[in-house]
């Protein structure tokens, strides 16, 4: 079963904006996906992103043939390709990105590095892409709060 994030809740069930969980296997995987992509699919089309598993690199092969498949049978053209981090900063759970910081600070909240490591790479690594600036600064402060972040 897949699992949203609360902050998510607003489109998780047409699933009209790409979940957090495909985006993290989107940059698993190098895959950039856009959204006019993503409005491409069928409804069964999306889900299969979501629930379709992509940790071991068996898994991700197949989504990465999946997913170029389903690209190219809806756009014509094939899929944008994205270098693969080697040691995304989201599977270091010991050092808390400076970006994290910074957002945090904005807020008056210091994140801890028990707090950090406590997190699983999933809400890390939302949280590094809640914090990239021209991102909408609401979903990170709900991500704070729902990661039980909060003082």
């Amino acid at each position: 079963m897949a699992d949203f994030f609360e902050f998510e809740a607003d489109f998780v069930n047409s699933l009209r904006c790409i979940p957090m969980q495909v985006r993290y296997k989107l940059d698993t995987s190098g895959i950039k996906l856009k959204l006019s992509h993503w409005h491409q699919m069928t409804q069964d089309e999306r889900a299969a992103l979501v629930e379709l598993p992509c940790n071991t690199q068996t898994e991700i092969q197949a989504y990465q043939n999946y997913l170029q498949q389903l690209i190219l049978e809806r756009t014509g053209n094939p899929v944008a390709k994205l270098p693969i981090e080697p040691n995304p900063l989201w599977m270091d759970s010991q050092t808390v990105p400076a970006s994290i910081q910074e957002k945090a600070q904005e807020m008056g909240i210091t994140l801890t590095l028990q707090q950090w490591t406590a997190l699983t790479p999933l809400q890390r690594f939302a949280l590094i892409k809640l914090s990239r600036p021209g991102h909408e600064n609401k979903n990170f402060s709900r991500a704070i709060a729902e990661f039980h972040l909060l003082a």
